[in-house]
């Protein structure tokens, strides 16, 4: 594959869609038809190659490199309280699967460049994803570029691939093509993966969607610009298709079982290496999760979008 460049876009028609689905989680109901303009969005996940760019050019420190304030961490021992992130950690062997605290590690010193802990780096990954990023860096990055993080609308007709309703980005078959179509868990999760799985791949290493696009499902979650709410829209049930719809208001995006966390969450769509079918088949269009926006993590990433030529 060529280098990767900030110019690798597709155009996606503007289209009425099946969004969500009531097959699979309940978070990502009901189904409903929605439209949105055409528009234009990176073939690829932005990598470490094009973040380093990026921070070169502006000076830029991501939210993990800064900080942190005692006063946003209410109960947080003091050795929690220095600048770094989550990263996945496989246990010793099988685990009960309810607490992922067992697999998830807060490492002090892990960044976008030093990804599992300040002993890392990203030399020789720098086609692979960049994480680490929290939602204000993945939205600094695309102002950088003169774009924007997709809507989840956006996100979800482009993850499609024009293939209306089907549960996958390649149809409705669950793995049935030798490669596997998609960097997800294979193995026994979360502790043993198989081999060539269990960590981020270099964009582009699975085949595209039908839209050219690559990762739509797997290697790492992704950004996107709406406020996350548990459910989507009922009155998106209408007689008329909602066009370029946006989420809820960030008020409503807290998360209710964490009231000491006052922290708004955004969505993120795609899956990631972690998405195990034991534990969260979450690799399809439909599927999205909530994200607290100060947060970025070893399986989150983005891409960006721009308006389509004539599309305004």
């Amino acid at each position: 594959m060529d280098t990767v460049t900030v110019s690798d876009v597709r155009r996606i028609p503007a289209q009425t869609f099946t969004m969500g689905s009531d097959r699979h989680y309940p978070e990502e109901g009901p189904a409903h038809r929605v439209a949105v303009d055409a528009f234009a969005i990176e073939a690829y996940q932005v990598t470490n190659e094009q973040f380093t760019t990026f921070v070169r050019d502006t000076g830029y420190v991501t939210v993990a490199e800064r900080p942190l304030n005692p006063a946003d961490f209410p109960g947080a021992p003091a050795e929690n309280l220095q600048p770094g992130s989550m990263v996945f950690t496989p246990t010793r062997g099988p685990v009960d699967l309810r607490h992922l605290s067992q697999w998830w590690t807060w490492t002090v010193g892990a960044s976008w460049h030093r990804p599992t802990g300040p002993a890392s780096t990203v030399a020789g990954r720098e086609r692979h994803p960049v994480v680490h990023v929290a939602h204000e860096d993945a939205a600094a990055y695309a102002q950088w570029a003169g774009r924007s993080l997709p809507t989840e609308a956006q996100w979800e007709a482009a993850a499609r691939g024009g293939l209306d309703q089907a549960e996958f980005t390649w149809g409705d078959i669950p793995d049935a093509e030798s490669p596997p179509p998609a960097n997800y868990w294979h193995g026994d999760f979360p502790w043993r993966a198989d081999p060539g799985y269990g960590t981020t791949t270099a964009v582009g290493s699975y085949r595209p969607n039908d839209y050219g696009l690559f990762d739509m499902a797997g290697n790492v979650w992704e950004w996107t610009a709406d406020w996350y709410a548990d459910r989507h829209d009922d009155t998106a049930q209408s007689c008329c298709a909602p066009r370029n719809p946006r989420g809820p208001g960030m008020a409503e995006s807290f998360d209710p079982r964490q009231p000491q966390f006052r922290v708004p969450r955004r969505v993120i769509k795609g899956g990631s290496f972690l998405c195990a079918d034991s534990y969260c088949r979450r690799y399809r269009p439909a599927a999205r999760r909530p994200q607290m926006v100060d947060t970025g993590m070893s399986h989150i990433g983005f891409r960006c979008v721009e308006a389509a030529p004539g599309s305004e």
